[in-house]
């Protein structure tokens, strides 16, 4: 991928809307210090250039009845190109694995992984996990507490 040329206005419209991605375009417009419409053709020209991916909206787990979070490490028996993406669309298609990366080194995948209890994850990973095609081990660690939880990348300084 071709990494677009981005000036200090392009940089301060991704800051802006990374930490508010429901803001109007007139007032990042204020914000950046341009008119809306430049303001409107810089984002859209951000979006088809990859750079702005989508937009959403962070949600409470908790309120959503999930209330653990698990990382799951995952080794496979085979890393050939096949077997690995097997894998990986099996747990695309897993609505409780919200996050999938390949690794590199002993392990092959780590997985963040949603349930609403103990149960539910235990049976998620008997059931759904383990039992995926190619899959050696799996190693879990229960997360505890979470410190930090940034979406996104930094933005560098666009001064």
């Amino acid at each position: 991928m071709v990494t677009p040329s981005l000036d200090a206005i392009d940089l301060q419209i991704l800051d802006a809307l990374q930490n508010d991605g429901r803001m109007t375009n007139v007032d990042l417009a204020a914000q950046v210090g341009l008119t809306a419409p430049p303001c409107l053709r810089r984002v859209r020209g951000l979006e088809q250039a990859g750079v702005i991916k989508g937009y959403h909206a962070t949600l409470d787990p908790l309120a959503l009845g999930f209330g653990i979070s698990v990382f799951a490490l995952v080794s496979l028996r085979s890393q050939a190109e096949s077997d690995l993406k097997a894998f990986e669309e099996h747990v695309a298609e897993l609505p409780q694995v919200r996050e999938c990366h390949m690794l590199n080194g002993e392990i092959d995948f780590i997985l963040k992984i949603v349930a609403a209890d103990l149960q539910a994850f235990q049976s998620f990973l008997t059931s759904e996990l383990t039992t995926a095609p190619n899959v050696a081990s799996v190693k879990t660690s229960l997360t505890i507490r979470t410190s930090k939880d940034v979406p996104g990348v930094p933005i560098p300084d666009h001064a």
